[in-house]
């Protein structure tokens, strides 16, 4: 699909030598650009909801499992 956008000359000299380096077309170059934000932007959506979930959970480990946790390390002499 083509599309006209505006951006500030010095962004699009950037993004052109940016392009240039990479030896990918200008589209391509703002194709991967726009994939990996939305990319991040649903990465970090779902770390909010995870932290919205788990905010009211106690973060302590059980002290029974703790207990086990510790008996099932190996000994070993420093």
């Amino acid at each position: 699909m083509k599309t006209a956008v505006s951006i500030p000359d010095a962004l699009f000299r950037r993004a052109e030598a940016a392009a240039r380096k990479r030896r990918i077309s200008r589209s391509q170059f703002y194709a991967t650009a726009i994939s990996e934000l939305l990319e991040r932007e649903r990465s970090q959506a779902i770390t909010d909801k995870l932290n919205e979930v788990y905010a009211d959970e106690p973060s302590r480990l059980d002290p029974g499992l703790k207990r086990l946790q510790f008996k099932s390390l190996a000994k070993e002499s420093w």
